[in-house]
């Protein structure tokens, strides 16, 4: 919830230190959020892994999975476009406008995650519990599309930066 004063920002946000924000007060049903967060690490990965460039003919002399021409003969360093090998997942990204179907409160009996456009009627936690998870107990959030990171890690949820 945004406000157009910053005076009155500072005072709604100063009147939720130290105390759990309910997430219906932040966010609403069908409103657009930023899903803030950092990838799944992949490790140290060569240059066909992680650029995707294509290998060379099979009787290449000195390894087939590599770029073979990085710079100019005559030039200080190689430049930062040319694909290298390195570190691959990771990394922080901002995934934007993702959708928020629902909104969950913790206490209700039934999590239900019916929908307007699926109307099936379904329980938000699979058979058998999230892997790694478990049962969904507290507050969640249903979103449209895939949310970065592996399981348990934390994300930023922020509102859309766009109207």
């Amino acid at each position: 919830m945004v406000v157009p004063y910053i005076e009155d920002n500072v005072d709604f946000a100063y009147g939720f230190f130290k105390k759990k924000v309910p997430i219906d007060v932040v966010f609403q049903k069908d409103e657009m959020i930023y899903i803030i967060g950092v990838t799944k690490g992949k490790g140290y990965e060569g240059v066909v892994t992680r650029w995707g460039v294509t290998r060379l003919p099979r009787m290449t002399h000195r390894g087939l999975r590599k770029v073979t021409c990085i710079s100019a003969w005559h030039q200080a360093r190689v430049p930062f476009t040319v694909a290298r090998a390195g570190q691959n997942g990771y990394h922080q990204r901002t995934e934007m406008n993702k959708k928020v179907y629902k909104l969950g409160k913790a206490g209700h009996e039934s999590h239900s995650a019916m929908t307007d456009f699926d109307m099936t009627e379904k329980d938000v936690t699979p058979i058998g519990g999230f892997p790694h998870y478990g049962i969904v107990k507290e507050n969640y959030l249903l979103i449209k599309g895939c949310c970065v990171g592996p399981m348990k890690r934390v994300v930023t949820l922020r509102q859309s930066l766009l109207k």
